[in-house]
């Protein structure tokens, strides 16, 4: 146990612009020390959301040598520590500027997948951000694909109910990437989580060109029965993988996407693949605050 006094939280919904979309992350700004592992899984097991941030400010300056704009930065699941959440880090810088602990409009993130920043930029609507309203940007590594044996076809097919698989890779996220025959078959799909749960790695991206005049390039949904999430609402991470993968079907580098869980969410995104990085923007919204009495 952490001992006792009382940490401040709050749960913020990301890649949504109204309460109760998107991904809900609870971020918990922990001024402790680094020795919390145990308290950090049981704080993330209570709130039984698909993440838990727990940031910590850093003594060290910014990269631009400014102070009080970086932050450590772990994520959790209700069952295990992740490498890497996108919708928990927006949700974390979305708390971190909206609370008033950052000034500036760049923070950076100290991960377990290195320096991770985060931008806060304008709506494209007048003052939006004079009126508090502003959008997130995420600059994220970009996954590496490789192609999957064909031979997997057949037993993802069954784990999917019998839905046209028409392609397979594996990402360095540590998650399969399976594309579908179309948007439809995708938004109906109903997997069989009890399978998928003994396929290897974190999770299952499954995703499908969007139809014609959605006005978004491509649709997505995310299953990680593994660590205790059957159905990740929106996962920025997952997109670390499908910029590129859609990149190279498309040929374009700027995306609008769409994850198509009942919560749903938007996401903009800009694959820098000279860099290997890709930019990911969405909104958030908080919609509880208290404390953890521990």
């Amino acid at each position: 146990m952490a001992g006792k006094g009382r940490v401040e939280y709050a749960v913020v919904d990301a890649f949504t612009e109204s309460p109760f979309g998107g991904n809900p992350a609870a971020v918990v700004l922990w001024l402790g020390g680094a020795d919390a592992d145990a308290w950090m899984q049981s704080v993330a097991k209570e709130f039984n959301l698909s993440e838990t941030a727990f940031v910590s400010p850093e003594d060290a300056p910014s990269s631009s040598g400014e102070p009080g704009r970086r932050f450590r930065l772990r994520w959790f699941t209700p069952v295990a520590e992740v490498d890497l959440c996108g919708h928990a880090t927006l949700a974390s810088a979305h708390f971190l500027f909206s609370s008033g602990l950052v000034s500036g409009d760049k923070i950076e993130f100290l991960t377990r997948s290195g320096l991770l920043t985060a931008n806060k930029v304008g709506l494209g609507r007048t003052n939006n951000l004079m009126e508090g309203k502003f959008a997130v940007q995420l600059d994220f590594p970009m996954a590496a694909l490789e192609d999957c044996d064909p031979s997997d076809f057949s037993s993802i097919t069954a784990a999917l109910n019998g839905a046209t698989v028409t392609n397979i890779k594996k990402a360095s996220t540590d998650d399969l990437l399976i594309e579908v025959a179309s948007a439809n078959m995708l938004q109906d799909l109903q997997p069989q989580l009890n399978v998928l749960k003994k396929f290897p790695g974190r999770g299952i991206i499954v995703t499908a060109a969007a139809s014609p005049g959605s006005g978004v390039d491509f649709i997505s949904r995310f299953f990680c029965p593994r660590l205790g999430i059957d159905e990740d609402p929106v996962t920025g991470s997952a997109h670390c993988a499908l910029a590129p993968y859609w990149s190279k079907k498309l040929d374009k580098h700027d995306f609008t996407a769409y994850q198509a869980s009942p919560r749903g969410g938007k996401l903009v995104l800009q694959l820098k693949e000279d860099l290997g990085r890709v930019l990911i923007q969405g909104e958030a919204i908080s919609i509880m605050a208290g404390s953890i009495l521990v």
